[in-house]
């Protein structure tokens, strides 16, 4: 309208409103803007509407002037438009240049050539970049319409001309083959030449959400334990850094194709703490075992998914694990079901008696709700809220509510449960604020605390990297970096609850500190039926369970074996207080022994260590791995014509050709080395001999 009339103050009012809702759309509702892209009005149509809208405010409002003094202006900013949509398609293409089929961490890249990346303004927000090259060119038509001299609008849009020409500049140049990073063959060609350098073992593969990274991240620290050369697989890029810092070679592989090659490499064992879509695909190879660990156990039917028996075993805590697959009756063969305890929980610190400080800590940690609908999987919904009351009525009480990360994904009323839950334990703190105890150490400790925290893990790249990038800058980890880690994540830890006010409710929502540092400094847990109970039986300590199942008391403890030395709390929190009454006397605490007996049955016996029945677990399956190996090598073999038969200068290239239709590869061309490994196992023992005779006849 301010265009159209022709008005002055509306039309630069108009353009000013648009350029600030810009700029509040691209900084905080995201959201809108993808939602407005969807109607066809994108960033670049609303610019491009913006602009010439003020050239023809310009031409209705200077009309002593010949219109032919605005055509620079109107080619000018054709000449930038053109620019924009040029840097476009050269990003694209410096995109696809930078796309790898492999991307690592924890190893040695320098053989690629990759480079830092361009500005992520040049590269991956086409929009922001439209909206800030084009910024002088704006200003300078609303001040030429504003003070009526176009000498202000051809300032503007030179400017923006010049800055487009230099991003596109900076793009161009990345684009000529020698100044391009290694291509997708010789990143294949590099990665077949490390697996057969490295020579992997077992690993950890793993394939998810956003959201689930924690379900590996509790398995680094066991599977750095494991003998061998450890390997993490992964199938999605956004998950290289959610993985947790580790020493262990990261690797990950979107493509099934590139996937496959594993199938040519010495790794023998992979474990699996989840399942997801992708994880047939690896299921695929027969040279390597795989076994299911999950991320957590509890008594939900999730525990027992039919899924399980698609691997080769199924390792498990305890014994209550094995009966629960049994009883499920999902096809998951006893003989496959591995006995490892939960290697994790070794450095949960044990119950040291009753609380002896002016406040009992309770963590409230329930689960999420899960995608078939029961209410039993969560308390959040039905009784959390009462829960929560009952607790924060209680002055000696601090609480911890630590929500499953997926509370609210499915359901919206666990999202705004959780939401309510929150907003209660923030007015009471308000309330609680003057009778809290000051904090032990200042913020300024903590800070110091992140701060060498973040220097000890990986490599902090910065913003604008892309994968690429960060596949550069986190290469081979310095020796000992995983052990300063460890030290400075305790550390951080200490220093954290240290910096809280005595006393103050806290909500953890972070990935730190974790659940395992929570159940250290907690007297007391209330949960749902979860693998948390099972982890926080580790400890000894007391614990409740909220029953919004609708079984009544007795059949909920048969029901779920998990709950029996428990405390029940009903849905709308009955059961708080005199929970609360049994964990403060120790002479209350009638369940403790129970507590002993069943954590023995949920999490296996204390000696040997979980650390060592897991290695056991996986060094036996590397070994059934070999094996499989060394019958399938035979087999092809013996089906070549004349192989018992032939001469011996003919057995060498039959044996050649035998692995090569066996799909081994190069690392397993011979008998020898298909039961290679870093080490003589049970499998290549037995092979000594016919080794001796494959070597014999070779030379």
């Amino acid at each position: 309208m301010g265009a159209l009339l022709p008005n002055v103050p509306l039309l630069t009012a108009a353009a000013a409103t648009g350029l600030a809702a810009e700029a509040v759309l691209h900084t905080w509702q995201k959201d809108v803007l993808y939602a407005v892209a969807r109607t066809h009005a994108n960033v670049t149509v609303r610019q491009v509407l913006r602009d010439f809208l003020l050239v023809a405010g310009l031409l209705s409002m200077d009309l002593q002037r010949p219109e032919a003094i605005y055509l620079p202006l109107l080619f000018g900013l054709l000449a930038f438009y053109g620019l924009h949509f040029a840097a476009q398609a050269a990003s694209i293409l410096v995109r696809r240049s930078r796309t790898l089929p492999v991307l690592t961490r924890n190893i040695d890249t320098s053989g690629l050539r990759l480079t830092a990346a361009p500005p992520s303004l040049l590269l991956r927000r086409p929009g922001t970049r439209l909206l800030l090259f084009g910024l002088p060119a704006t200003a300078g038509l609303m001040t030429a319409a504003a003070d009526g001299s176009p000498e202000f609008a051809a300032w503007g849009v030179s400017l923006s001309v010049g800055i487009a020409a230099v991003g596109l500049g900076e793009l161009l140049v990345r684009l000529p083959r020698r100044r391009r990073p290694a291509g997708g063959d010789e990143v294949l060609e590099w990665f077949e030449n490390w697996l057969a350098e490295y020579r992997p073992t077992v690993g950890m593969y793993f394939s998810g959400g956003n959201s689930s990274a924690y379900q590996a991240n509790m398995w680094l620290e066991p599977l750095a334990g494991l003998e061998g050369r450890p390997l993490i697989v992964l199938r999605e890029r956004f998950m290289m850094q959610k993985i947790g810092a580790t020493d262990i070679p990261i690797v990950c592989l979107p493509k099934v194709a590139d996937l496959m090659r594993l199938e040519h490499s010495t790794l023998k064992v992979l474990i699996h703490p989840a399942n997801s879509g992708k994880t047939s695909q690896i299921l695929r190879i027969p040279t390597i075992k795989h076994a299911f660990v999950n991320h957590g156990e509890s008594d939900k039917l999730s525990s027992c998914n039919p899924y399980a028996k698609a691997y080769d075993e199924v390792w498990v805590a305890g014994p209550a694990a094995r009966e629960r697959y049994a009883l499920a009756d999902v096809g998951v063969d006893d003989r496959d079901v591995v006995e490892i305890g939960r290697p994790q929980l070794d450095a949960i610190k044990p119950y040291a008696g009753p609380p002896t400080g002016t406040h009992t800590t309770v963590l409230y940690a329930p689960t999420w709700e899960g995608w078939d609908g029961n209410p039993g999987n969560t308390s959040v919904v039905l009784a959390g809220e009462n829960i929560v009351r009952a607790l924060l009525a209680d002055p000696g009480v601090r609480l911890l509510y630590k929500p499953h990360p997926l509370t609210g994904s499915v359901d919206p009323r666990a999202r705004t449960a959780n939401e309510r839950i929150q907003a209660l334990i923030r007015e009471a703190n308000q309330s609680r604020r003057g009778s809290r105890a000051p904090a032990a150490t200042s913020s300024g400790e903590l800070e110091l605390r992140t701060q060498e925290l973040t220097a000890a893990g990986t490599e902090s790249p910065r913003n604008d990297s892309d994968a690429m990038e960060r596949m550069m800058l986190q290469g081979a980890p310095e020796p000992g970096r995983a052990a300063a880690v460890a030290v400075a994540e305790e550390a951080w830890h200490a220093a954290y609850w240290a910096s809280l006010p005595a006393g103050e409710h806290q909500i953890i929502t972070d990935a730190r500190p974790t659940l395992y540092a929570c159940f250290d400094i907690t007297d007391v847990l209330v949960s749902d039926v979860s693998s948390v109970v099972s982890d926080y039986l580790s400890s000894g300590k007391p614990y409740a369970v909220a029953n919004t199942s609708g079984l009544d008391e007795a059949s909920f403890r048969t029901a779920f074996p998990t709950v029996r030395a428990a405390a029940i709390l009903a849905p709308d929190g009955t059961g708080v207080a005199e929970l609360l009454e049994s964990v403060r006397p120790p002479e209350k605490d009638d369940p403790a022994a129970e507590r002993a007996e069943l954590k023995a049955h949920l999490l296996g016996p204390s000696d040997p260590p979980s650390a060592v029945r897991s290695n056991a677990a996986a060094q036996a399956l590397c070994a059934e791995a070999d094996a499989h190996r060394t019958r399938m090598a035979r087999r092809t073999m013996d089906a070549i014509p004349g192989q018992r038969t032939g001469t011996q200068e003919q057995r060498p290239a039959q044996a050649g050709t035998a692995a090569a239709a066996a799909g081994l590869g190069a690392a397993e061309a011979g008998l020898a080395a298909a039961a290679a490994g870093p080490g003589p196992g049970p499998a290549e023992a037995g092979l000594a001999t016919k080794e001796q005779q494959m070597e014999s006849l070779a030379d």
